[in-house]
């Protein structure tokens, strides 16, 4: 056992070493030289407020107990800390919770230097990160108080009615209360005062002393302590329906992000001079969607965060799709919902303040700055990871009990704001499908995996675990006597591309409905299908049977199509009907289309094909576009489309380290402690002049060639100074190669080899031998 924290850490084992930086990366983040960085680091008031932020309320009761005994100033008896956690906290209980703060390094072991102390010591900046009073106790009763010559608790109970009013009261309430009371005054208050009970802070203010405090709560010093996690027995479910209910929200969630994509390729809305999206705007986009406001709006941050959306690149800014919408677009729907759940867990942001008031009284409109919240990826993985605790079809019993576990398992990270974000993200994982019946999913699961090995990919393993629980798709429509069909499922990727070709979606949901109509065939055969096609079509595919009003309807768009022909020329028009040709010069629109009639059977415009086309359909004619070949030319809009932007993920998580570093880390330290606590003879200090870089490429030298081991002086690329202890092997070609000396083998055996830049070196010493 050590004096101070430097000589514990230098004591333990590199697997304590290890654990420790794992449990706290920013101990070592940049590398510390040696272990007295890490010490330093680990007793400054920010990384132990960083260390206690992850913190269960039975480890922060233990860290009260610890200022209670005022173990940051000396030595304690570690059965004295424990005692304080009172008759709710067994003493195993309390015993394991003491080993994980010697983990964190919060507290350490001292040995007895003949002068008594000894005991358990915790680092002073625990109390620069605990609340003013510990377990609200007051400060320590005067020397010579009632409480000093009397036990506190025999005190406390023979106190009057009156005094004991008060006394409960700041107990209760905090140990400071306001009082003008003075010693001799006839109140409860002075009285107080005069035996030591109370002590006074200023001439308004009275405490609580601790002694008194104590006193008060008998087998309870510290009050109640919940010891454990509060969750309740958990709720049982069958994994299959979990799965298969979220399997349909996400397959929901897709079909509405490919509405919202192809709804902003026609018809994107402006950008904001403030930046995001209008609120006129995002009520469009929820009565397209038939769904609220605050679901549109976490859709379009969950597609912006997916990359999905973004900011067009021209004057007049408005969103729009990427280029990578394409490739999602044609994408498996497994693969899609994937890409929407992933961005949604990583991203910086939290969709549920779209609505509030921010602190200038405005709304928060999506895709605005005010929506970002750098902790928010955070709090999503630990709900998720906490739902992730559960077996496969359990989850808590309530979204409240969910909120009651997390709070107790990190008092410190949030309070009211933290308890609403858990339940928004309940919220928006179920809404997404990551979450259902209050428990995660398989595929849910799979997304929070860290992956074990390079080529494992828990985004395909998300994908694989989704694909089973959603619908076979269906491969038939049902056909009605309206004018509609139809689908009773997800439909087939061709059926569905083709029924996207030769209706309108008029209601979506479990079932689609689409309405067939002139404009819709029309739409079909300018794409290049024939009558006969869409006769095939409709009874191959259709389960009913295919209404005689649908086939009279398809002939006789059929029969006027394509009786005019267009093409591009500059562009031009012709038909076999020269009567046709003549009612097209006719019409009120050929002055401005600049029509000209080459021949009977021929007329030409100046004006581009798509315009000219439009202009004769709005007349009631039915022309269709034609290629050099005679074939059907598809002149539809493509969509506006914009370069992605490299997804937000700041904040997403804390630093994490893994096995691998943290074992070059160790042997670093190692390496750090022994070259500054290593014996040095005779030294050289290179500066800027050619003979002092000499001189030291000689002693390197002469230390290769005796077998001498050296310590040198080294700042790396990054600039970080560190110490090393090596065995020269070669010096030469501007480099020093050798082994690491402060790594060497149990049996004598040569260290990893190393090499350094010669040029790099800022000092170096021959170690005196032992």
């Amino acid at each position: 056992m050590a004096r101070t924290l430097l000589e514990h850490l230098r004591a333990q084992d590199d697997d304590t070493l290890g654990t420790l930086l794992a449990a706290r990366p920013d101990l070592a983040l940049p590398a510390p030289a040696d272990t007295g960085v890490v010490a330093t680091r680990a007793g400054v008031r920010t990384s132990v407020g960083r260390a206690c932020e992850d913190l269960d309320a039975l480890h922060l009761a233990l860290v009260d107990a610890l200022l209670v005994a005022e173990a940051d100033q000396a030595p304690v008896d570690p059965d004295a800390v424990l005692d304080l956690l009172g008759a709710d906290v067994p003493r195993a209980l309390g015993r394991a919770a003491l080993d994980r703060l010697r983990v964190l390094a919060l507290v350490w072991d001292v040995s007895d230097d003949g002068s008594g102390a000894a005991g358990v010591r915790a680092v002073p900046a625990l109390r620069d990160t605990a609340r003013r009073y510990p377990a609200g106790l007051g400060r320590p009763a005067p020397s010579d108080s009632l409480l000093h010559r009397e036990d506190p608790a025999a005190v406390m109970a023979g106190l009057p009615a009156d005094q004991r009013a008060v006394v409960d009261a700041l107990d209760r309430d905090g140990p400071v209360g306001r009082s003008r009371a003075k010693e001799g005054d006839d109140n409860p208050v002075a009285r107080l005062l005069a035996a030591g009970i109370l002590r006074r802070i200023d001439d308004d203010t009275v405490e609580l002393t601790r002694e008194g405090g104590l006193g008060l709560r008998g087998d309870r010093p510290l009050g109640s302590i919940v010891a454990g996690d509060p969750m309740p027995a958990p709720r049982t479910q069958d994994p299959a329906t979990i799965d298969a209910t979220a399997a349909g929200e996400a397959l929901e969630t897709v079909r509405r992000a490919e509405a919202v994509i192809a709804a902003w390729s026609d018809a994107p809305p402006a950008v904001l001079r403030s930046g995001g999206l209008g609120v006129r705007d995002l009520r469009r986009l929820a009565k397209q969607l038939d769904v609220d406001e605050t679901a549109a709006g976490l859709l379009v941050e969950v597609l912006a965060a997916a990359s999905l959306l973004a900011v067009s690149e021209d004057a007049d800014a408005v969103w729009c799709p990427t280029t990578t919408a394409d490739r999602w677009l044609a994408s498996p729907p497994e693969t899609q919902w994937v890409a929407l759940a992933r961005g949604w867990l990583e991203m910086p942001r939290q969709p549920s303040s779209i609505g509030q008031r921010d602190s200038m009284d405005k709304l928060v409109g999506p895709l605005s700055d005010e929506v970002r919240r750098p902790w928010a990826a955070q709090v999503r993985r630990r709900v998720l990871a906490r739902l992730a605790e559960f077996d496969d079809g359990a989850g808590p019993p309530s979204v409240e009990s969910l909120v009651e576990s997390l709070a107790w398992r990190a008092p410190r990270r949030g309070g009211r704001m933290r308890d609403d974000l858990v339940r928004a993200t309940v919220r928006e994982a179920t809404a997404l499908g990551v979450v259902a019946l209050d428990a995660i999913t398989t595929a849910g699961r799979e997304l929070l995996r860290v992956p074990r090995r390079p080529d494992d990919d828990p985004d395909a393993a998300a994908a694989a675990a989704l694909r089973p629980a959603m619908p076979e798709p269906v491969g038939h429509v049902l056909l009605q006597a309206d004018l509609t069909a139809v689908a009773p499922g997800r439909l087939e990727p061709d059926l569905a591309a083709a029924m996207d070709r030769l209706a309108d979606v008029e209601s979506a949901g479990g079932a689609t409905v689409y309405r067939i109509s002139e404009a819709s065939i029309r739409r079909a055969l300018d794409l290049g299908w024939t009558a006969a096609d869409v006769h095939e079509l409709f009874a191959k595919r259709s389960a009913t049977p295919v209404p005689q009003g649908l086939t009279y309807l398809v002939d006789d768009v059929a029969r006027r199509h394509g009786r005019l022909r267009g093409g591009t020329a500059a562009s031009f028009l012709r038909s076999e009907d020269e009567a046709l040709l003549a009612e097209v010069m006719a019409l009120p629109a050929a002055e401005a289309l600049e029509l000209r009639r080459l021949a009977p059977t021929v007329v030409v415009s100046t004006a581009p094909l798509a315009e000219v086309l439009d202009a004769l359909r709005a007349a009631g004619l039915s022309p269709v576009a034609e290629d050099a070949d005679g074939g059907v030319l598809d002149l539809r809009a493509r969509g506006r489309r914009t370069a992605p932007r490299r997804p937000d993920r700041s904040g997403s998580g804390s630093p994490s380290l893994s096995g691998d570093q943290i074992a070059a880390l160790v042997a670093q330290l190692r390496a750090g402690d022994k070259a500054a606590t290593a014996a040095r003879g005779a030294a050289t200090v290179p500066g800027s002049t050619r003979q002092t870089a000499s001189a030291t490429v000689a002693v390197l030298a002469d230390a290769a060639r005796t077998g001498r081991t050296v310590w040198i002086g080294y700042v790396d690329a990054a600039g970080t100074a560190s110490q090393r202890v090596v065995r020269p092997l070669r010096v030469g070609g501007g480099l020093l190669e050798g082994t690491d000396a402060a790594v060497e083998s149990d049996d004598g055996g040569p260290g990893s080899a190393v090499s350094f830049a010669l040029h790099r070196i800022t000092s170096v010493s021959v170690l005196t031998e032992n």
